[in-house]
C-alpha cells in the first residue's frame, strides 16, 4: 500500500527585520522602512512592503534605494532582537510538530504529517500557527502547504503578505508549470539567465526539456530541475540540519587600496568568524575570502586544510594569505568577506592545526 502524502508547511515571516522595527516603533508603521545605513556605501538588509512598492529590496545599495524612494526611513539593524523574536516563533512551531527545519531567522519547514496538535488538516494547522504568531509577536507570517518542501516553499510566496496557499496532492506538476523560472527556489540570477538563453522562461518550458538536455547544460543540478518541473522533491524535513558555513563581510565607506589596511580588515573579519566557531564549537576545513571591487566585479579565493581550523590565529593567517593573492589590485576594494565551511564536529577541536592543501 502506498504511503500517505506528507504534510509540509513552509512558514515565512513577512518582511521580518523591517516588521520588527515597525512593531517596536509605531511611528514607522505605514512608512517605507529599510534596515541598513543611508551612507553612500551602505547596503539594504531588509525592506518593508511600503518600501518594496518603490522597487527597493534587500542587498540593494542604499544610494540606489534612495533614488527609487527619496522618503526612505533608515533604521540600524538589531540582530539580537531579531534572534529573540525568531526563538519565540520557533517555540510556537514546537507546539505543532517536532520536525522543524529552520532555513533562516524568518523561515522554516514544518512536517506536520504526524498531526501533533490534533487538527484536521495541514491548512488548519498553518492557519493556527499564523494566528499564534500574530497574537504573540504582533507580526504576520505567510505559509505554503503541500506534500513536499519545494512546493510548500513556492506556495508560501503566492499570497504574501499575511496569507497562505495550498498545493494539494496531484496538483503540484500543474502548479509548477505556471511559474516564471525566476520564481523557482534554487534558480539564482545567473542560472535564470542561462535558462532563458536556452528558451526556458517558465515551469512549462522546463518541463518540456529532457533529463539528458538538463544534465548536459546544468550538470548535477539537471536531475533536480527535471524533478521539480514535475512537482517532485523527495527531501525530508531535517530538524538536525547542520549549518554548512559561517561568514562575515563588510562594505567600506571608501575604497581601499593599501595592502596593510586590507590585510588588517580581513584579519578583523576572520576574528569575528573564529569567535562564532569557538562559541558554536563548529570548525571548518575550508576558508574563502571574498573581494568586491569598486566596479562591483567580484573575486573569491579558497583553500582547504587537511583538518579543522581551530585556532583563531590560524584562521587569520590563512585569510591574510588568501587576500594577498589578489595583489596587485585591479581596482579599489569596496567589500571584503571571510567564510569558513566544510564543518567537522566539535571533537575536532582537540586535533592539531593542519597545513593548507594547495
Amino acid at each position: 500500500m502506498e504511503s500517505l502524502p506528507r504534510k509540509i508547511i513552509h512558514i515565512d515571516m513577512d518582511a521580518f527585520y523591517a516588521s520588527v522595527e515597525q512593531r517596536d516603533d509605531p511611528s514607522l508603521k505605514g512608512k517605507p522602512v529599510v534596515v541598513g545605513s543611508p551612507a553612500a556605501r551602505g547596503v539594504i538588509a531588509a525592506a518593508s512592503y511600503e518600501a518594496r512598492k518603490f522597487g527597493v529590496r534587500s542587498a540593494m545599495p542604499s544610494s540606489t534605494a534612495l533614488r527609487k524612494c527619496p522618503d526612505l526611513v533608515f533604521v540600524p539593524h538589531r540582530f539580537e532582537v531579531y534572534r529573540a523574536v525568531s526563538r519565540q516563533i520557533h517555540g510556537i512551531f514546537a507546539d505543532y510538530t517536532d520536525l522543524i527545519e529552520p532555513l533562516s531567522l524568518d523561515e522554516a519547514y514544518l512536517d506536520v504529517t504526524g498531526n501533533k496538535a490534533g487538527l484536521d488538516t495541514a491548512t488548519q494547522t498553518a492557519r493556527a500557527i499564523r494566528t499564534r504568531i500574530l497574537d504573540e509577536t504582533g507580526m504576520t507570517a505567510s505559509a505554503g502547504i503541500s506534500y513536499n518542501k519545494f512546493l510548500a516553499k513556492m506556495a508560501s510566496d503566492q499570497n504574501k503578505p499575511n496569507g497562505q496557499f495550498v498545493v494539494a496532492p496531484g496538483k503540484g506538476e500543474a502548479f509548477v508549470q505556471t511559474l516564471p523560472i525566476g520564481r523557482f527556489y534554487g534558480v539564482g540570477e545567473k542560472t535564470e539567465a542561462r535558462m532563458k538563453a536556452l528558451g526556458i522562461h517558465t515551469g512549462a518550458d522546463l518541463h518540456g526539456r529532457s533529463l539528458p538536455f538538463l544534465q548536459q547544460h546544468f550538470g548535477k543540478s539537471g536531475a533536480w530541475f527535471y524533478g521539480i518541473a514535475r512537482g517532485v522533491d523527495e527531501r525530508a524535513v531535517n530538524p538536525d540540519r547542520e549549518r554548512k558555513s559561517s561568514g562575515s563581510e563588510t562594505t567600506f565607506a571608501e575604497d581601499l587600496f593599501e595592502r596593510p589596511r586590507i590585510e588588517a580588515e580581513i584579519e578583523a573579519l576572520a576574528e569575528k568568524v573564529a569567535a562564532w566557531c569557538q562559541k558554536a564549537q563548529a570548525f571548518g576545513r575550508t576558508v574563502t575570502v571574498k573581494i568586491k571591487y569598486a566596479d562591483f566585479q567580484q573575486a573569491t579565493r579558497s583553500r582547504s586544510a587537511a583538518g579543522p581550523i581551530v585556532e583563531p590565529a590560524t584562521l587569520k593567517v590563512f585569510s591574510r594569505e588568501l587576500v594577498g593573492t589578489v595583489f596587485p589590485l585591479r581596482a579599489g576594494v569596496r567589500l571584503l568577506g571571510v567564510t569558513v565551511s566544510n564543518f567537522e564536529t566539535h571533537a575536532a577541536a582537540s586535533q592539531h592545526q593542519p597545513a593548507l592543501i594547495a
